[in-house]
């Protein structure tokens, strides 16, 4: 496919096991885009995520976590997002710096101001343009988690997401014009043509 005129960023947002992964990936497709993620977007920021997600890490602080994911951030802008733009490609990311805001800000009670001024930086400020926030059911999210070898965010308490949940929630409705919120509890087909009709409406794609 040609480079496109005005190419877009996409993040995809939710809890865990809410099904943003496989979205993510079935939009790229449908878009011809540039399929990423963070953690982990980048050979450099695999090597971050490890150390995130090990559960052998639990005596990482919650400062040395926001910064080993801004720092994962500001490689995944500069090698993939930056450049895929400017190659006239769109980019649909599984999370995104909002990630940080939920996970480390609300999540772990750090500064929301400071964890978003670390990661704006980080980023050059190149936030993505449209936010898919797929909302999924608490007990549908938990039947999805069951019996799957959980990661050290996963086996996190109830309060902890719950609290990230909310954050999404709240960074959701500050910025209308840039998320847009997904009902995440139907077939994958249905979740996914939901999510490909609400980025072409806002993106006009």
């Amino acid at each position: 496919m040609p480079p496109v005129s005005h190419p877009s960023y996409i993040a995809l947002e939710g809890a865990e096991g809410c099904g943003k992964s496989t979205q993510a990936a079935a939009l790229a497709s449908e878009l011809d885009a540039v399929l990423t993620r963070e953690t982990g977007g980048t050979k450099i920021g695999l090597r971050i995520r490890e150390i995130l997600h090990d559960v052998a890490s639990s005596g990482l602080s919650p400062t040395s976590e926001a910064l080993l994911t801004a720092a994962d951030r500001a490689q995944h802008i500069a090698e993939v997002v930056v450049p895929a733009l400017a190659a006239g490609r769109h980019v649909v990311s599984d999370r995104s710096v909002y990630s940080a805001l939920a996970y480390q800000g609300y999540g772990r009670l750090l500064d929301i101001d400071e964890v978003r001024r670390i990661n704006d930086w980080a980023i050059g400020s190149r936030w993505p343009d449209l936010v898919v926030l797929i909302e999924v059911d608490a007990a549908e999210l938990a039947l999805r988690m069951e019996g799957r070898e959980l990661d050290r965010f996963e086996q996190e308490d109830g309060a902890f997401h719950d609290r990230v949940l909310d954050g999404f929630r709240l960074m959701a409705a500050a910025e209308p014009e840039r998320w847009v919120v997904i009902n995440g509890n139907g077939t994958v087909d249905d979740v996914h043509e939901a999510v490909r009709e609400t980025v072409r409406q806002h993106l006009g794609l």
